[in-house]
């Protein structure tokens, strides 16, 4: 810019030449007064406190952004920890339950074979396949057959007590008819006493039943087979008395029982061979006798 030709009233302020010389001596100031006291760092240290505000204010919606942003973030992530845990929670309670069984089954199994000993007679160890079709019998169904061996009539335990016994042979699968099915009578005696009575199925329990009122008999008494009917071996478990009732006038006693056995849940069993019951003695020959009329006569004593 052409100062001399500048008009007076644009000029103010003292000439270019004194402006440099101010700034040059102010620099000079400023770098001798760094140098010595720190000047210039003082000045920083004031700046920067005074902006410190206005830096806040212009981070805030950075910070505010980056903090949702986070926010958000790990709100997924937890979700898709906790999406994983419970996946994770269910199978392992889905494997939980599978060990229970199986160790529930190994158990019966170990039981059965501890007991399979104590029957003087062949025993083979079958399998529940499924329940019967028909919803008012309880039979069910094993996977052992007439390729076994197997036999109707053959009695069933398993490691508490008796379940029941065969009633139907296929060559792969057999029936089982449960001691509370209404159409089984199992003869027994009261292991305590020796009292022998008939334990009957009634759908879903057992009960004695004419048994007089004077008999032996309390609730807790254990019924054991008695072996008298050929079909099924004297001193099996059956059932526990559980309520003994006397009504005056009436000829029998009301007994009710609870079966043994693990009837509705029992998966493995041991089928018991035929007992071979001593052959019968044999009838008397008829006594012949001579009638008045000098001809014989067959008669019975």
């Amino acid at each position: 810019m052409d100062f001399a030709n500048t008009p007076s009233f644009f000029r103010s302020g003292p000439p270019p030449g004194a402006r440099l010389a101010m700034a040059v001596a102010a620099s000079v100031a400023l770098l001798v007064g760094d140098s010595y006291f720190g000047l210039m760092e003082q000045a920083r240290e004031a700046t920067s406190l005074a902006l410190y505000p206005v830096q806040r204010a212009v981070n805030m919606p950075a910070q505010a952004m980056r903090h949702v942003s986070d926010f958000l973030s790990s709100q997924t992530e937890l979700k898709q920890e906790n999406t994983a845990l419970r996946v994770r929670q269910l199978e392992m309670s889905a494997q939980l339950s599978r060990l229970q069984t199986l160790q529930r089954e190994l158990d019966e199994v170990r039981k059965l074979n501890g007991i399979k000993s104590s029957y003087h007679q062949q025993a083979q160890m079958a399998e529940t396949l499924y329940t019967g079709r028909d919803p008012f019998s309880y039979k069910i169904i094993i996977d052992k057959g007439s390729d076994a061996n197997l036999k109707a009539g053959q009695p069933v335990v398993d490691a508490t007590g008796l379940l029941g016994q065969v009633t139907r042979v296929q060559p792969l699968t057999a029936e089982v008819t449960l001691v509370i099915d209404k159409n089984q009578m199992v003869p027994v005696m009261v292991a305590r006493t020796g009292q022998r009575a008939i334990l009957y199925g009634y759908g879903g329990g057992v009960e004695i039943r004419y048994l007089p009122q004077s008999a032996d008999i309390k609730d807790g008494d254990h019924i054991v087979t008695s072996g008298v009917d050929g079909v099924y071996p004297a001193g099996i478990p059956v059932a526990r008395v559980t309520r003994v009732e006397r009504n005056q006038g009436a000829t029998f006693a009301r007994i009710a029982t609870s079966p043994l056995a693990g009837v509705q849940q029992t998966r493995y069993m041991l089928v018991l061979g035929e007992k071979q019951a001593p052959p019968r003695p044999p009838e008397p020959a008829p006594i012949v006798k001579k009638s008045r009329g000098g001809k014989k006569a067959a008669a019975e004593e």
